[in-house]
């Protein structure tokens, strides 16, 4: 139980965190929509309406519903649901029926609607395909394009509003009878084989809705809030400077450069510390750069230490016969390199 409730509250601290960034994005969004005079339709009403019928045939995707030109619909009124779009109305009976209305569903033939990439934000042009699945055509091969990205509305065809979920890609496969473009198939949020209850979007408006207004001035709020308490954080964190500096400011741009550890032993391969090429002798034994940095440290009064020494004569001399003859030298003597 302890753990569980341990999880719990890591949860809830991790959604809380996610909650303030979305409403500081939101917030900022809204701000650059307004500063650069952005116009984006806004639903503000809707009508509920019970599907009471369908076409009947494979060729033609229809929807009769409960509410007509009595309830405020005229054509090419959006028809969608929570999950996703369903279609438009396609016409109104305001003297034979003013009570019912007719929908295209989009994987009608017939129908379409101007959608767009979640991840890669490409535009694309979405329509029906003989059998009720809908698809993409008006795009060539692009690396980009992954199954499994969400598609949305992109609010070009002036009937959907901007940002409504659509569907999933589901397969990419070249179009043989359309080269170069590929068939680029969507697996639709709703679902529009069991529909039951749809929404028709009846108004929109350049300014959101009053609840959405709120929401804005919430996140607004919370955002700062958010700020105060991340810049009280790093305040109160300890200072990662080991000379006692000044703790690095906030600002991401400015970067503090670390300063570097001593070395704990001097470099043996140094530059300057071997021997130039002239002072070197073929075929002999020449001093390593370990010996040559020793050498550099003695005094110049100090004897050679390669030169022989005089025996002294206490020590008794070998007879000729007791000496070895020393080995020769089997390997043939190196050749003369010329001077450098």
């Amino acid at each position: 139980t302890r753990q569980q409730n341990q999880q719990l509250q890591q949860e809830i601290a991790r959604l809380r965190l996610e909650q303030s960034e979305f409403a500081e994005d939101a917030a900022q969004g809204h701000r650059l929509q307004q500063l650069l005079a952005f116009r984006e339709h806004y639903v503000t009403t809707t009508v509920a309406a019970q599907v009471i019928g369908t076409s009947g045939v494979d060729q033609s995707r229809v929807l009769y519903i409960d509410k007509g030109a009595a309830d405020g619909l005229k054509p090419d009124m959006a028809v969608i649901t929570p999950d996703g779009i369903v279609g438009k109305v396609r016409d109104v009976f305001p003297v034979t029926s003013p009570h019912t209305a007719q929908v295209l569903e989009i994987n009608d033939p017939s129908s379409g609607a101007g959608v767009l990439l979640a991840s890669t934000r490409i535009r694309a042009i979405l329509r029906g395909a003989p059998g009720g699945a809908i698809q993409i055509g008006n795009l060539t091969q692009d690396s980009r394009i992954k199954s499994g990205e969400v598609v949305l509305t992109s609010g070009g065809d002036q009937i959907f509003p901007r940002g409504l979920p659509v569907g999933t890609i589901q397969s990419i496969e070249p179009d043989p009878d359309h080269q170069p473009y590929t068939r680029i198939r969507i697996k639709p949020a709703a679902n529009l084989t069991q529909l039951e209850e749809v929404l028709v979007i009846t108004g929109m408006q350049d300014e959101p809705p009053p609840q959405a207004q709120q929401d804005l001035a919430a996140g607004e709020v919370t955002a700062s809030q958010a700020t105060r308490a991340a810049a009280l954080a790093a305040e109160r964190l300890p200072s990662l400077n080991p000379d006692g500096a000044t703790p690095p400011t906030a600002n991401p741009a400015v970067a503090t450069v670390p300063r570097p550890i001593p070395t704990l032993h001097p470099d043996r391969y140094t530059p300057g510390t071997t021997p130039p090429a002239s002072s070197l002798t073929p075929g002999a034994r020449n001093p390593t750069p370990d010996t040559t940095s020793d050498a550099t440290q003695t005094t110049p009064d100090a004897p050679d230490a390669t030169e022989s020494q005089p025996a002294p004569e206490s020590q008794p001399k070998k007879s000729p016969k007791a000496a070895q003859p020393a080995p020769q030298n089997t390997n043939p003597p190196h050749p003369k390199e010329p001077q450098l």
